[in-house]
């Protein structure tokens, strides 16, 4: 079993970024090397924009080498309480902000020519309870009134024409929802960001951010010291030190993925017919897909802790189980990866995107990065080039999480609270 993402072991590599001195300036810095990041330089540079992008380690190294390849529609949070918290002509335009990210994501890979198995092939959303189902029942309703989104819902005895198992109570299919090979994007869109001239560096640390005026920033990195015009912080989960202010308002979560070997045709057909990206409704979710090549994918919230390799490993026994109890047809099955990575989640479980100090950022995907995280490349690029009203997320405050301040030490009390509610609710 190999403790490394699926996806950057089955994928080449856009080629070797490392040991390059930054250069003296740029239009644009950006740190980070995930969609996020990578999404803003090729923009930017396709705009003719000089631009330095600097990962710590290597491209999509964090977060966006470590999901579980899907690219769904809908808030983190259910389009209802959306409604509730933001009214109705708000929640309806966040909602949209979802499908045109799907839509951004479509259009890179057709205009780069990037060969990365993107299908839109639906997203399962999986009824735990029966009153799950009825919830399903009104988001439905409200999606369809407000935002003209229609899904179709599946009752609990229809669910072999979905799924493979008998554990959940009903579904709400999505036909707009899309999977795609991980590994391979991120390398096309390095590819096609070094074709447009961004200048990329791996294992290329930012230790220092220091404001000159306005934007205008100087950069201290473990390759050298630069200035730039802009600077735009994209590191998501794995926000640090470098940004105090940001990681007061990220806490890092761990989600951990196990992938089997590759499996028959027929036992594909059996578990996902449709072969739709699906999660179920879990506080503590599961998440799963048939991954290109026939394997299965299933990940999940296994536990509230960092990744590491032991971590990773135990996380990997308890999602195996788990993976054993909505698919027992799966039990002599091997598994050949487990990893783990970490979700940037915001108090508000909600996206925040723009300027502090004369940075902007854009984090908080809150377990949805895959398709917006691409999409707000697009949109700061934008926002840089002064539209500020091309991002959608401009006036949601983003409040601290009390008490933190560093490492998340109240992850396990967390856990323990989001387990206590999945039993009751």
């Amino acid at each position: 079993m190999k403790l490394k993402p699926y996806w950057l072991d089955t994928a080449e590599p856009a080629g070797d970024f490392r040991r390059r001195g930054v250069p003296a300036r740029a239009d644009v810095a950006v740190i980070g090397g995930g969609l996020t990041g990578l999404s803003t330089a090729l923009h930017l540079a396709r705009d003719g924009a000089d631009v330095v992008l600097m990962e710590r380690h290597t491209l999509g190294w964090g977060a966006s080498g470590r999901n579980g390849g899907m690219a769904t529609t809908g808030l983190a949070i259910s389009f209802g309480k959306a409604v509730a918290r933001y009214g109705q002509a708000r929640a309806t335009e966040m909602f949209q902000a979802y499908n045109d990210a799907i839509d951004t994501l479509e259009t890179l890979v057709a205009s780069e020519g990037i060969d990365c198995d993107f299908e839109r092939s639906g997203k399962l959303t999986l009824a735990c309870k029966p009153d799950h189902y009825a919830s399903f029942e009104k988001s439905a309703h409200l999606m369809a009134e407000l935002a003209g989104q229609h899904v179709t819902l599946v009752p609990r005895q229809e669910m072999r024409t979905e799924i493979g198992s008998d554990f959940y109570h009903g579904a709400m299919v999505d036909p707009l929802g899309a999977g795609l090979h991980m590994g391979k994007f991120l390398s096309g869109l390095a590819k096609a960001a070094s074709a447009h001239g961004a200048s990329l560096h791996e294992d290329c640390e930012v230790v220092g951010l220091r404001r000159l005026a306005g934007h205008r920033h100087e950069i201290t990195t473990d390759a050298g010291t630069m200035v730039a015009d802009q600077v735009v912080v994209a590191t998501s989960g794995y926000t640090g030190r470098l940004t105090p202010w940001l990681r007061r308002r990220i806490v890092p979560i761990g989600s951990f993925i196990v992938v089997t070997e590759p499996l028959s045709p027929e036992v594909t057909a059996e578990l996902l017919p449709h072969r739709r990206m699906a999660s179920d409704s879990k506080n503590l979710l599961y998440y799963f897909r048939i991954t290109p090549d026939s394997r299965l994918l299933f990940g999940g919230r296994a536990r509230f802790a960092m990744s590491s390799p032991s971590s990773d490993l135990r996380s990997g026994r308890i999602l195996h189980a788990a993976m054993v109890r909505v698919f027992p047809q799966l039990r002599s099955t091997r598994i050949d990866y487990c990893w783990g990575g970490l979700v940037d989640m915001s108090l508000d479980q909600m996206v925040h995107a723009g300027e502090h100090q004369g940075v902007f950022y854009s984090v908080g995907y809150s377990g949805h990065g895959v398709q917006m995280a691409t999409h707000m490349g697009k949109v700061l690029a934008t926002v840089l080039s002064g539209e500020h009203r091309a991002n959608p997320w401009a006036d949601l405050r983003f409040p601290a999480v009390p008490g933190h301040f560093g490492p998340p030490w109240f992850l396990p009390p967390a856990g323990a609270f989001f387990r206590f509610l999945d039993l009751v609710r």
